[in-house]
């Protein structure tokens, strides 16, 4: 399971945020998660604005190093997050701002030992890697979300992100999309899934599958017929 780790505005409270949860807290939520049979696979750290915008920059760089700081307290040294829209233009103002800014937080989660991965879709995945390969730091990896590439450029995405992306990945999230709905259980909508997870595991990905549902009607019981789809279809694939 991943874990909410941030307020989310002033209406939004987050009781993981790392400034209201210390050490005691994060001890009993560990406990908490162990007693369910359960493992925290990460932590997600979406801020209300992302590390292309100025205003308040320092501030959200700091926050989510406190997060990357906690993951790896909790056993879970995976942070995501969307960090704002990478441009394509590498000499747009926003692009340097966020090279700069996720090599900041790069050095905090190398601090810790800990990753803050990129979640996929705001960019294609080919402007995401040519970013990634001139950040250069380890520490930065990919949180490979298909619905929303799926939803942003279409199923053939899906399948070309893991290919350009698959050095990176070291989270995914397991989230479907049907665009007459809006929104489907995972194996009801139109991510390739076959060749999706074919693809992941070509590229040697060994991580977690984590279901994300946005269904917004009888989650548990939609929650419960995805996981029996993506185990089925990891069984059949091997």
């Amino acid at each position: 399971m991943q874990l909410w780790a941030v307020d989310y505005g002033p209406r939004h409270p987050c009781l993981l945020d790392p400034d209201r949860c210390g050490r005691d807290c994060r001890k009993r939520v560990s406990e908490l998660v162990e007693s369910y049979g359960l493992r925290i696979s990460g932590l997600c750290a979406q801020l209300s604005k992302g590390f292309d915008d100025p205003q308040g920059l320092e501030e959200r760089i700091a926050k989510t190093c406190k997060v990357l700081e906690m993951a790896a307290e909790l056993g879970a040294p995976i942070v995501t997050a969307h960090p704002g829209r990478i441009p394509g233009d590498k000499g747009a103002p926003a692009y340097r701002l966020m090279l700069e800014s996720l090599g900041k937080v790069a050095r905090c989660a190398e601090d810790v030992g800990a990753y803050f991965c990129v979640e996929t879709g705001l960019e294609p995945a080919s402007v995401l890697r040519s970013f990634l390969e001139e950040l250069s730091r380890p520490a930065i990896k990919v949180n490979f979300d298909p619905a929303n590439l799926l939803m942003a450029y279409g199923a053939e995405e899906v399948v070309r992100g893991v290919r350009l992306l698959g050095p990176w990945i070291a989270h995914t999230h397991a989230k479907d999309h049907n665009p007459q709905t809006g929104r489907a259980t995972v194996g009801e909508g139109l991510v390739p899934w076959r060749e999706y997870l074919s693809e992941l595991k070509a590229a040697g990905f060994r991580g977690w599958l984590a279901l994300e549902d946005e269904t917004g009607r009888d989650v548990v019981e939609s929650l419960r017929r995805g996981l029996a789809f993506l185990r089925k279809l990891v069984s059949e694939l091997g």
